[in-house]
C-alpha cells in the first residue's frame, strides 16, 4: 500500500507492507535511524516519536495508521547541526551515557514541554515513566529539564515546585 506522512517537516510517500510498523518504516524506508528499537513491544520507550502532537511508541503503530500524520523524530531536534536547547541541557547534565534511550527520552520530554513549558519534577517523571534507562538513574535527565525551564538552582539542588 502507498502511504504519505510528514516527518520532521518533510513529506514522504512510500510503498509499504500493511504489517510494517512505524518504527521500521522510519528506519528502513526513509533512513531515519535515530529512533531505536529496544523491546519491540511498547515497554521500553526507546522508539518514542511524536505523532500528531502525542508521544507514541513507534513499534506499536502501524505505518498505515500514520498515513497522513505529522511525525517528529529525534532527527528533528537539532537544526543546521546545532543541538536543541533540550539536547544541550542533556549534554550539560550528563543525562546521556550509552545513549540508547536518549532519542525516546528526548521525544517524550519534547511532547511534555510543548504541553507545559514549565513542568514540575513530578510531571517530568510522569512524562518519562515509559522510557527505560539503564545508565543514568534518571536524576540527570530530570535536572536537565528543570535547568532548561529555569527551575534548577545553580548549586545543583532542586527547587521544590
Amino acid at each position: 500500500m502507498k502511504i504519505t506522512l510528514t516527518v520532521n517537516d518533510q513529506v514522504y510517500t512510500r510503498e509499504c507492507a500493511p504489517s510494517k510498523n512505524l518504527l521500521h518504516f522510519l528506519r528502513e524506508d526513509i533512513g531515519l535511524t535515530g529512533t531505536k528499537e529496544g523491546c519491540g513491544a511498547g515497554e521500553c520507550g526507546a522508539c518514542t516519536v511524536i505523532m500528531d502532537g502525542k508521544a507514541v511508541n513507534a513499534c506499536l503503530v502501524l505505518a498505515a495508521e500514520a498515513n497522513g500524520a505529522q511525525i517528529r523524530t529525534v532527527e528533528g531536534e537539532a537544526k543546521d547541526g546545532i543541538l536543541s536547547p533540550l539536547q544541550q541541557k542533556f549534554m550539560e547534565h550528563h543525562a546521556v551515557q550509552c545513549g540508547f534511550c536518549t532519542p525516546g527520552m528526548l521525544m517524550s520530554l519534547r511532547e511534555l514541554l510543548e504541553r507545559n513549558a514549565k513542568p514540575g519534577e513530578h510531571e517530568i517523571k510522569q512524562a518519562i515513566e515509559g522510557n527505560f534507562c539503564r545508565c543514568t538513574g534518571y536524576q540527570q535527565i530530570i535536572e536537565a529539564v528543570l535547568d532548561l525551564t529555569g527551575q534548577l538552582e545553580h548549586k545543583g539542588e532542586l527547587r521544590h515546585v
